[in-house]
């Protein structure tokens, strides 16, 4: 499946836009709850603004979350982006899962995407779209993020992690969707055991 998945899908995936590591971490701790299509508008003006730790570390936590309404949930958010900030002033963002989700605002997941993103490290990013996939593609038989990230790390050599968690992602996205997956036009016809039960849902509807 990952090699399939390796095949179809681009070279380079990414969602998220900024590639300046400190505001990559950012974008993804706002990207909770929301699109990214939101965020990648959103960091433009937080960043011009606050284009670095330091200045973020300073900010008006009213004025941060002004920039950020339109990604929800904005005063948690502004208070976790300004501490996260304050903690990495004259200071690298740290690359390993240990030291990341000691920073405000920053889970395994949000630590997982730095490691693959910004460091190339291996990195099992679990957010809706991929455990909808591996979840409907049999990998797992879980929702909880920890157990899917577990699960499908044992199962895949390190060096595929994270283009696997990209490449599931996206199409996620694209093919698996939520309500309405493609199952006639999907490359995984043959392999997916939940196939059947989609199409004889449709048929009836």
């Amino acid at each position: 499946m990952a090699k399939r998945l390796d095949e179809l899908m681009p070279q380079t995936i990414q969602f998220l836009e900024q590639r300046v590591p400190f505001r990559f971490l950012v974008s993804v701790i706002l990207s909770a709850q929301t699109t990214d299509r939101i965020v990648n508008v959103v960091v433009k003006e937080l960043f011009k603004a606050y284009p670095d730790a330091a200045s973020l570390a300073q900010a008006n936590e009213e004025d941060v979350q002004e920039i950020i309404y339109a990604t929800g949930y904005y005063r948690n958010k502004a208070k976790n982006i300004i501490a996260c900030a304050q903690q990495l002033v004259d200071r690298e963002v740290p690359d390993s899962m240990e030291e990341l989700v000691k920073l405000p605002g920053v889970g395994r997941k949000t630590a997982s995407c730095v490691l693959g993103d910004i460091y190339g490290k291996p990195a099992i990013i679990v957010d809706t779209h991929f455990s909808r996939v591996v979840n409907r593609l049999g990998l797992v038989k879980t929702k909880d993020p920890a157990k899917v990230e577990k699960a499908i790390a044992s199962l895949l050599d390190a060096s595929e992690h994270y283009r696997f968690s990209m490449t599931a992602n996206l199409f996620g996205r694209s093919v698996c969707h939520a309500k309405k997956p493609e199952c006639e036009a999907c490359p995984f016809s043959d392999l997916c055991p939940s196939r059947d039960a989609f199409l004889k849902r449709r048929a009836k509807a």
